[in-house]
């Protein structure tokens, strides 16, 4: 093909970065803008040969492209998009991009859910490779096993993280519908991002909207013991179905064998096998039993995905661990809604059993800054030993829900040097301290690792 000139606004986030290294490696010139241009990101970027733009002036449109695709971080008013929308510059989404000039042209594996989502696509992933077939992937998270979140491969497989987030100022339709899945896992359903979904029946209609995009010679793999997913199949559902979940109600059930879920047996067809791996937790159980049920649809038995992993090795910012220093074990996560906080915090305290778990929350996330999740938060802490929740000026909802965090024995902290003070005060002999957030943290984690280096 002809070299095409596309130019990426918005490149330097997880799902544009992989969408300009994946466009590379289909033999597209790319460039970009971002306000945020700065490694790693940006180091990988040019690593690859792009060019980059600061700022999102329109003087990037003085140079002629064949496609600007628009990241959803563009909104109106910013002066590249009011100059994109005046001239007959051809442009699309992100998700819409990807679907119509790769993923049309792959057997895809979209991986959608609430929760999960980079967990389950990573292992899916790790599973096919594992198994010699040599997937393709876009994941909101880098893979221990890759080093990176995106790659092309001339294989037929492809997995996707399919996120429910709309497409572009332009297109508020969910991201995931313009992926072409032939096999769609669903894991789970609950509110979020309530800064684009009014309320849950918002989001079901989506999730509505991509089982309709799913052909009748796919696989939708389904959470059996979600209730918001099973309203979502009632509305209509042209594809087969296998059902995941923890009893024998399900087409293929997990059942936990060791009390932090590191070991389970999976049975489908009166076949069983045992899984002992690294992670820890019954989401990650169930994350798991997902990815065999999408592996059993490219061909690879029960036997040989639980092999693949106990070989495994965990994805970066989920329950990562840092580092250890005066006895204290120090792990960084991804976790930001009540349902996964508490996850989180389950599985570790169901490993470590009576050492002490500090666990650190910081409120990033859209949802959590409108005050969505405020009344359920502190419940979600209540199983860690001691729990520290940040608190920001602009987080409006405090107010409401700060005295509950207090009478709960929950610490709150205005700012990360404050944290980082205090907190070796509170470590007792083998304290395990997880630091949760959909943010950067200021670097928290490593921060408070060398502070206990010194």
């Amino acid at each position: 093909m002809n070299k095409q000139k596309i130019h990426i606004l918005g490149i330097c986030g997880t799902f544009m970065g992989g969408l300009a290294a994946l466009a590379r490696s289909l033999g597209y010139t790319v460039s970009g803008s971002d306000k945020n241009v700065y490694p790693p990101m940006s180091t990988q970027l040019e690593n690859l040969g792009i060019q980059m733009h600061q700022g999102y002036d329109d003087s990037v449109l003085d140079e002629k492209f064949d496609e600007v695709v628009v990241g959803n971080v563009m909104t109106r008013g910013m002066p590249v998009i009011e100059t994109l929308l005046q001239n007959p510059q051809h442009y699309s989404s992100g998700p819409q991009w990807l679907g119509e000039h790769l993923l049309r042209h792959k057997k895809v594996f979209a991986v959608a859910g609430t929760h999960g989502k980079t967990s389950t696509s990573s292992m899916l992933a790790w599973i096919l490779e594992d198994n010699q077939q040599n997937p393709g992937f876009l994941i909101g998270g880098v893979a221990q096993d890759f080093g990176v979140s995106a790659r092309n491969t001339d294989a037929e497989s492809f997995v996707i993280e399919a996120d429910e987030y709309d497409s572009a100022f332009f297109d508020k339709r969910s991201k995931f519908v313009h992926y072409h899945a032939n096999i769609a896992i669903l894991n789970n359903l609950e509110y979020d991002h309530a800064d684009i979904f009014p309320n849950l029946d918002a989001i079901k209609t989506q999730f509505h909207h991509f089982v309709r995009t799913i052909p009748n010679n796919g696989m939708i793999i389904v959470n059996n013991d979600d209730a918001n997913l099973q309203e979502v199949l009632a509305m209509g559902c042209w594809t087969p179905v296998l059902s995941f979940g923890l009893t024998d109600k399900a087409d293929i059930w997990a059942t936990a064998i060791s009390p932090d879920y590191s070991e389970f047996e999976v049975q489908y067809n009166n076949i069983k096998t045992l899984v002992n791996w690294g992670l820890t937790g019954q989401h990650n159980m169930l994350n798991a039993t997902a990815a065999i049920a999408a592996a059993l649809q490219q061909n690879i038995s029960l036997t040989d995905a639980a092999k693949s992993l106990e070989r495994f090795q965990g994805i970066k910012r989920r329950m990562e661990f840092i580092g250890e220093a005066q006895s204290v074990k120090i792990y960084d996560d991804f976790a930001h809604h009540p349902t996964a906080i508490a996850m989180t915090i389950d599985g570790v305290k169901k490993q470590i059993g009576n050492k002490q778990l500090i666990a650190i929350f910081e409120p990033r996330s859209n949802s959590m800054c409108a005050g969505a999740h405020a009344q359920a938060l502190p419940q979600s802490l209540k199983g860690a030993d001691v729990a520290i929740v940040m608190s920001y000026p602009n987080l409006s909802w405090q107010d409401k829900v700060i005295d509950r965090l207090k009478e709960q024995g929950v610490v709150t902290v205005d700012s990360v040097d404050g944290l980082i003070n205090f907190l070796p005060d509170l470590c007792e002999k083998e304290t395990t301290v997880v630091f949760m957030s959909n943010g950067s943290f200021d670097n928290a984690p490593r921060r408070f690792l060398k502070q206990l280096q010194c």
